[in-house]
């Protein structure tokens, strides 16, 4: 009788799992978007403007002398407890020590004249004013491919000036080069932000494709990590015609049925991931245990953005330590016991570049808001359980925020050519590994050329 019953329960159980598999796998309708959706001030006007004008950065002597006085006025910090470095956040001590670099040697107008290398520009989509980089190669080569690069939080287009005079470069024994578009997320950097609630990734992800048509491209390229991941995997799944190849360093699936994989792969993790990369994913409870200690920023992004704006927009200290913290962590976890708890990792300038740019143009809440507009928003949701068959490569840098096997992101990449696991980086790859990005991008574009080689045989 013990054998029947066990026999049932197995049955059962094997087939709850089939039907859960089957459910947590269908695929929604892809649904009816407002492509020319007005996120600008008030209506949207019967004609637009479609000009693309000239941009400069400048960080201006009243912003300067502002944002110092500011610091060397702050109240004094708090001294971390004895025998703490960074597992209470940003090290006060090691954070004062950047703030006088800030003040004293950081090169305003030289790090404005090392981004104006590139050519700049701004022009109106929906209704906002979006500043991109436009980098032609500066060589002659047959093939010069389009690549839409986008970055996330907490940056801008700055984080890729590392990479672009290398991608529009000839490189090793490819017969292609790149021309790069890289703009700056709405609300981040130099574009302008909406007043308007719902611009979402979905809804970025619109605009960034309507960037490219203004600019004539009807098929690209697209490279991108962080939130620029999410809009980059959003255009290919809403426009799978116009995206030849889409490169990720922030790999990432969302479908219902990869949760329920990541779950059932605790069970067997040898089964689902190489065995040297285990301990990026399993056990569980380390990886939960690490999303508690560190997700708080997000969390209160996802919910009350605007609140905790007001401290960052009020101090450049406060705006340092809070994104300092950030981008230490995800450049390097297991640092937390140095006073820089990982960011020095990182070229300081660069840091400080992509604070300079946030603080001078009042950028923190505008581009804190995309975590709130993403998170659990029924229109992302649908749009993410919506696989995509554009040619896909994958990065994983080490210090990646989440790690996910192919296994599980097959669900939303059915069309995977490339896939690198690395054993050294973090999350600001262009800035971290910029030589790394690139040989990938490269790499995966040229597994790209051959799939439609291959394809039109």
């Amino acid at each position: 009788m013990a054998r029947v019953i066990s026999t049932i329960v197995a049955v059962v159980a094997i087939g709850a799992g089939f039907a859960i598999t089957y459910v947590l796998r269908r695929v929604p309708e892809k649904p009816t978007l407002d492509i020319d959706r007005w996120w600008g001030i008030g209506s949207k006007p019967r004609e637009e403007d479609v000009t693309i004008r000239i941009f400069s950065i400048d960080f201006n002597d009243t912003m300067i002398q502002d944002l110092k006085q500011r610091i060397k006025d702050k109240r004094p910090l708090t001294k971390p407890l004895e025998g703490v470095q960074s597992e209470y956040g940003i090290n006060t001590i090691y954070l004062n020590e950047i703030l006088y670099y800030w003040v004293e040697k950081y090169d305003f107008k030289g790090r404005a004249a090392m981004l104006n290398r590139f050519s700049h520009y701004k022009t109106r989509i929906q209704g906002l004013d979006i500043h991109f980089i436009r980098a032609k190669p500066k060589t002659k080569v047959n093939k010069v491919l389009p690549l839409l690069m986008m970055h996330g939080w907490p940056s801008s287009s700055k984080e890729f000036a590392k990479v672009i005079p290398l991608l529009t470069s000839r490189w090793q024994n490819y017969d292609f080069v790149f021309e790069i578009i890289a703009p700056d997320l709405p609300g981040f950097g130099f574009s302008e932000g909406t007043n308007k609630p719902g611009l979402n990734p979905v809804q970025i992800a619109i605009i960034m494709r309507n960037l490219m048509r203004r600019l004539g491209y009807d098929k690209y390229y697209i490279q991108a990590g962080d939130w620029g991941s999410q809009c980059g995997t959003h255009i290919a799944t809403l426009f799978p015609d116009e995206v030849l190849g889409f490169h990720t360093n922030m790999p990432l699936s969302s479908r219902s049925i990869s949760t329920y994989k990541l779950l059932l792969g605790s069970l067997f993790p040898r089964l689902v991931v190489d065995a040297q990369y285990v301990d990026r994913i399993y056990p569980l409870r380390k990886l939960m245990t690490y999303i508690l200690r560190e997700g708080g920023y997000f969390h209160i992004q996802a919910t009350k953005p605007d609140t905790i704006g007001v401290a960052l927009t009020d101090s450049p200290s406060g705006l340092a330590a809070y994104v300092i913290e950030k981008m230490a962590i995800c450049s390097n976890r297991d640092q937390l016991d140095t006073p820089h708890g990982g960011i020095e990792n990182l070229n300081l300038d660069d840091v400080l570049d992509t604070i300079t740019i946030l603080w001078a143009n009042n950028a923190i809440v505008t581009s804190s808001r995309i975590y709130k507009e993403g998170f659990g928003n029924p229109e992302v949701n649908l749009v993410q359980n919506i696989p995509t068959s554009v040619p896909t490569a994958v990065i994983n840098f080490k210090y990646e925020v989440l790690y996910q096997p192919d296994w599980i992101l097959k669900d939303k990449f059915h069309n995977i050519v490339r896939s690198t696991t690395l054993d050294i980086g973090g999350h600001f790859a262009a800035l971290q590994t910029p030589q790394k990005l690139v040989d990938d991008i490269f790499a995966a574009t040229a597994e790209f050329l051959k799939y439609y080689d291959d394809k039109n045989k």
